[in-house]
Formats: structure tokens, sequence, C-alpha cells
């Protein structure tokens, strides 16, 4: 069992790069040559260190990274056996990168098949200027990151007054100084030591007013795509869950933000753009979820959702799959009445969470027909203006939460 590995005795480095892994022994080669090759080629006056923060992954992952020719030094850093979690694996690199002194900490998904160079240079750069938190931006199929779109960027941009577009983008920079306000946090929950980490990491810069950006990667993300009615599992409830729990937590910080402010964009706009391969959804079996969760929770949906709320969901139900149809003004408000339920029962929060995803399915399947007779930079624009749905229902946000009785 391998715990720590430092075959070239790295003792201080002002750069890292962490890349967290379980089981990807297939793909992480890869992504480990390219931040190599970024590492060279833009920060060759840097001391650097590419690290493969590991879930004592069984397939052999350890293997297939120390053994990929770099030509930065490489350590490998495992959880003990037993412990998952792609959070876990972070922390970890937040306690090396204090260890190693280091400046700068950029974070790759070892599944990437679309990493080039230049993503080291964008995540890394802005961290040598200033900017404490960088998040990626780059082009997605219209039906990739539907979690993303319909909750994690339209709740934390109303929410915390910033315009992050991919706030669980899995690819992401930060300072040293950020890394040690982060090993500080407390209540680290279990979401947030597994798919939590993202919004977690992204939240809790915003609420420290850390200086932020969004990096331009140039090209698309490609990695392993997932059919959003199909692989949910527990990503959903871990990523949601940490956005309510951060809510109840944070409160005294965004019950203060009244609109959203634009974040700052590094490196080039959307010029010629790389098509994202094709995300395929199943909008039959979405749909099948959302009618079937009526059947399983119709009682505990009239217990959470205001009246005037679920006497609109119900009318939902009766479309038809040709005319389906759950707009962005029902869905902010269905989020808004599941977070004041979720803050205050909190002896049921899976439950909570369990049911909300039904009505997810829902949403998504809406969205998905919605932008389907659509271009990329289209499926964008009603992606923004949900935004202003959701910041437009803060104010019912608040009076709701902050209703003791």
């Amino acid at each position: 069992m391998h715990i720590e590995e430092n075959p070239n005795d790295v003792r201080a480095a002002d750069l890292i790069v962490g890349i967290p892994s379980y089981n990807e022994a297939e793909l992480i080669s890869y992504p480990t040559q390219m931040a190599s090759e970024g590492l060279v080629k833009y920060f060759g006056d840097k001391n650097s260190v590419i690290i493969n923060c590991d879930n004592n992954s069984p397939d052999g992952t350890r293997d297939a990274f120390m053994n990929t020719p770099t030509e930065v030094p490489k350590m490998y850093i495992s959880t003990p056996p037993g412990v998952k979690g792609k959070g876990n694996n972070i922390k970890n690199l937040f306690k090396k990168s204090s260890d190693l002194g280091a400046q700068a900490i950029i974070v790759l998904d070892a599944d990437l098949k679309s990493i080039t160079p230049r993503w080291v240079k964008n995540l890394g750069e802005p961290l040598f200027e200033d900017f404490g938190f960088v998040a990626p931006l780059y082009v997605r199929h219209k039906y990739d990151g539907t979690i993303t779109n319909n909750i994690a960027y339209p709740m934390t941009r109303s929410i915390y007054g910033r315009r992050v577009r991919q706030p669980i983008g899995g690819d992401f920079g930060f300072s040293g100084e950020l890394a040690e306000i982060y090993a500080r946090q407390g209540g680290w929950s279990p979401a947030v030591a597994e798919f939590g980490i993202d919004i977690w990491m992204t939240t809790t810069a915003m609420c420290h007013d850390i200086p932020i950006c969004q990096s331009f990667m140039g090209r698309p993300k490609i990695h392993k795509p997932k059919d959003p009615g199909e692989s949910l599992g527990p990503m959903f409830l871990q990523v949601v869950g940490t956005i309510f729990d951060i809510m109840t937590e944070k409160v005294s910080f965004w019950k203060e933000v009244r609109w959203s402010k634009p974040t700052a964009i590094f490196g080039f706009g959307l010029g010629e753009m790389e098509m994202p391969p094709p995300v395929n959804v199943n909008l039959d079996r979405l749909y099948d979820k959302f009618q079937s969760g009526f059947a399983s929770y119709n009682g505990l949906w009239k217990e959470i959702l205001s009246t005037n709320l679920y006497k609109k969901l119900s009318e939902v139900k009766t479309l038809s799959f040709t005319n389906f149809e759950f707009p962005a003004n029902l869905w902010a408000e269905v989020l808004i009445d599941f977070g004041v339920a979720y803050k205050n029962k909190a002896h049921e929060k899976e439950k909570i969470m369990e049911i909300l995803i039904p009505l997810y399915f829902g949403r998504t399947c809406s969205f998905v027909v919605e932008l389907e007779p659509m271009t990329i930079q289209q499926a964008e624009e009603v992606i923004e203006d949900q935004c202003i749905v959701f910041e437009r229902s803060k104010p019912s946000l608040l009076t709701k939460w902050l209703d003791t009785k």
C-alpha cells in the first residue's frame, strides 16, 4: 500500500498540478503528460510538481501515473484504504500544498481527453496576477452539465452575487493562501468529502471575497459524458446538498447580496469554436421519472411546496410528453421551497434531497426540449435568462428563509 511516494524528494514547490483520481488507470496518463508539457512551456521559471491524489485505486492508477514519462517531478498521495471521495483527495492536496509552500495550485480531472498544455497556462497564470481562484470556461454541449445549468450556476449566481459559469467545472486553480483558508474551514460534510468539493470550493472563495476570475480553456471539455437521466448517482445529492448546507452556514453573507456582478474572464473569448461531442439524452426516461415521482412523493411534495406552487406543479403533471413544459420561474421557486425545508427539517435532509430528484428530471426534460432546435450560443442565452429569473426570485428566497415560524 502506497500512502505517499516522492521519488524525486520534492521538498518545496511554487506551483502544483493536482490530479484527483479513483480507478482512472486507463485515462490518467494523458492529462499527466499535458500537465508536464504545460508546466515546462509556460512556467519553466517555477519549481513545479505534479501530484496524483488518489483513493488507493485497485486498478493500477498509481502505476499508470508514476510510469508516465514527464520532465516535471511527480508525487503520489493516497487516502487510506476504504476512504473514498474526490473531496478527501483534494483535502490531501491542501495539506501538501501547505507543506511545500506552494503559491499556486491547479486541479485537473483525471479523465480529461481534451486538455492541452495551454489549460495549465490559463488556470495557472491568473494566480500569479493577484487572482485567488480561477474557474474554467469551456464550450460544452448544450445538454452536458445539466446540474450546472439548472442548479449550480443559477443558484450560486443569485445567492452569492457572482457570475461563475462553471462552479463545478472540475478543473480550476487556487492560490496557496486560499488553500490555507480551505484547510481551516470546519464543517467538512460527507458530501464535501466526495463530489460536493467543487461547489464548496467555489462558494467558499465567494464568501471570503477572494478575487475570482474565469479562464477560457480554448477547447470543449471532453471527458466521460453522462446521460442526466441515467447516471445521476450520488453526485446530485452531494452537489445540491452542499449548496443547501452552505446556504444555511453563510446566510449572514448572502442575505445582503441583491444582484449579481460579472466575473473577469482571462484568455480569449468564444472566437473559433471547436464543437463538443454530442450528449445523448433519453427524454422519455426523464418524463417518466418525473411522472412516477407523483406516485411516490405526491404527499411529501405537498408538505414542502407552498399551496400555489404545488397547484402549478400539478398542472405541469397533466401535460402530455409532446406539450411538456416545466418553466424556469416555477423551478426557481421549487428550489427555494426545498432549500427552506432542508434547513428547517435537519433530520430529514436525505429524504428531502431524494424527493427533489424527480422534479429535477422534469425540469431537465423541459430544458432539453426547449434547447433542441438551438445552437450552443442560443442555448447559453436561455441559461442566462434562467439566471435572471433566479435573481428575481431572491426576495422570495429571503422572505421564506428568514421566516422562523
